[in-house]
């Protein structure tokens, strides 16, 4: 069995420490070659899943008009969502970049597949097949970072209507669109904690001991 040491778990927490949703402004004109690419999904594909049912599906997108078909979408859904601040978080809603659709070289759709069948472990809780679509993207999200890569998370889209861009089969469901792509630079702290729409919450509130 493989051991690891000290500093292979050290160089993990800096890892997870320093990845960051990365934003079209900060993605450069520069392909990603197969063979990283690869590595960034098969780090994926190797995600814990309920049952070892391993059901996600991805989809590469490079092309240009499917790229506009996207981010067309995401603007009819960005509009629906300033609406829901209020006025002054309204106008610092308006200066955020929050995708990186055009920018990115490189679009990941990711879907989670139901099984036809029974899952074991799933029996109770249906939705730990879309968890486990999750584990999927996070070890993504680690992988690019190790490889100085930028991925960005774009949640303010239509699923259905990237569905059917892609052509993708009823019963899939839309769990995440990645952008990735080479960056300029990686922030020291998240771009949201750093502009001061959120504060960090302190550990010691998040952890309890037994129960609430």
């Amino acid at each position: 069995m493989k051991s690891f040491n000290s500093a292979d778990s050290d160089l993990l927490e800096e890892i997870i420490l320093h990845r960051r949703d990365v934003r079209g402004n900060r993605f450069l004109d520069k392909p990603i070659p197969q063979k990283v690419l690869d590595k960034i999904l098969y780090a994926g594909v190797n995600a814990p899943s309920v049952g070892f049912s391993q059901p996600w599906e991805f989809v590469l997108i490079r092309d240009t008009d499917r790229k506009q078909a996207i981010k067309a979408s995401f603007r009819a859904e960005n509009r629906k969502a300033e609406a829901a601040f209020c006025q002054q978080r309204q106008e610092s809603y308006k200066k955020l970049k929050l995708e990186g659709i055009h920018e990115a070289p490189v679009n990941i759709a990711v879907f989670y597949k139901p099984s036809d069948h029974p899952v074991l472990g799933q029996t109770s809780m249906k939705e730990v097949g879309r968890y486990s679509v999750v584990c999927a993207v996070q070890n993504m999200w680690l992988m690019a970072r190790a490889l100085n890569i930028g991925l960005g998370w774009v949640s303010i889209l239509d699923p259905q209507k990237v569905k059917d861009i892609l052509n993708a089969p009823q019963q899939n469901q839309l769990v995440a669109y990645l952008c990735l792509g080479y960056v300029d630079y990686f922030y020291q702290s998240p771009e949201l904690e750093r502009l001061n729409w959120e504060q960090r919450k302190d550990f010691s509130d998040l952890v309890k001991e037994e129960s609430y």
